[in-house]
């Protein structure tokens, strides 16, 4: 049976004399990280997959911008004197303004955004590529500022299916249960299987209509807020994997399972 020295620190310890102990001789199989495979004995580097690293390319995909859309960046204001700055320094605002409406976001300072204003298109760069967290956050602000353009532009809808017998939907003006939060709010009334309507206020800047009384509609500009109401609303009946009832939202779908039987 062939043997290996364990190579942790703790296998090697000196004593109060300054002589070190005596080796400890372990099984290999008790140490598989330390022990080589190669006949040379010396140690290797094993990876678990042999593909190579394929990062994201979003981040350097160029911006472009619908005519109707504005895109301008604020500069950031200048440091008050007697005021300490902040470590990350000093963030730029973008507003982008459409025919829908007008959204602003704030970027971090490693961000640089190269405009062209004949083909109407903008390139998102960054400082330090290799630094992780600059890498991660090209992509992120990318997406973010697509988002915003897309909304402003022609908006993002979310279509909820409501499947199971007596499911319906409603838009009502005037609730039961609740108190609006803003004027003129309007409420999506549920009638999934409780034994009372079940009613939601729609947040503000999302627009909710039923074309049918099996469908539920959803507009806004902001991607977050519209895909965070309809989870809202998917949460009161998650669609189950037995007789496949439940909200559906946008193209969703569930692998049915078979019945259990005793």
């Amino acid at each position: 049976m062939y043997t290996t020295t364990a190579r942790r620190s703790c296998v090697a310890l000196l004593n109060q004399s300054g002589t070190a102990t005596p080796t400890v001789i372990l099984p290999c199989f008790l140490l598989p990280a330390f022990y080589p495979l190669t006949p040379s004995r010396s140690p290797q580097k094993f990876t678990f997959s042999t593909t190579s690293q394929c990062r994201s390319k979003i981040g350097r995909a160029p911006l472009s911008l619908p005519p109707e859309v504005s895109f301008r960046i604020v500069a950031p204001p200048p440091p008050k004197p007697g005021r300490s700055t902040s470590r990350s320094g000093p963030t730029s605002t973008i507003e982008i303004e459409g025919p829908r409406g007008k959204m602003s976001m704030r970027i971090p300072p490693f961000v640089n955004i190269d405009m062209d204003e004949a083909k109407r298109a903008h390139s998102i760069t960054v400082l330090d590529s290799t630094d992780r967290k600059q890498r991660e956050m090209w992509g992120t602000v990318r997406a973010y500022l697509a988002n915003h353009i897309l909304g402003v532009s022609e908006g993002h809808t979310a279509i909820l299916r409501l499947v199971g017998v007596g499911y319906r939907a409603t838009i009502e003006n005037s609730p039961i249960t609740k108190s609006p939060e803003y004027l003129g709010q309007q409420f999506v009334s549920l009638k999934v299987g409780y034994s009372h309507p079940i009613e939601l206020g729609v947040p503000q800047g999302v627009k909710a209509s039923t074309p049918q009384p099996t469908r539920i509609l959803l507009e806004g500009v902001e991607k977050e807020v519209v895909m965070q109401f309809a989870a809202e609303i998917r949460a009161w009946r998650k669609p189950e994997p037995y007789k496949g009832k439940g909200i559906f939202v946008n193209g969703e779908t569930i692998k049915l399972k078979a019945k259990k039987i005793k």
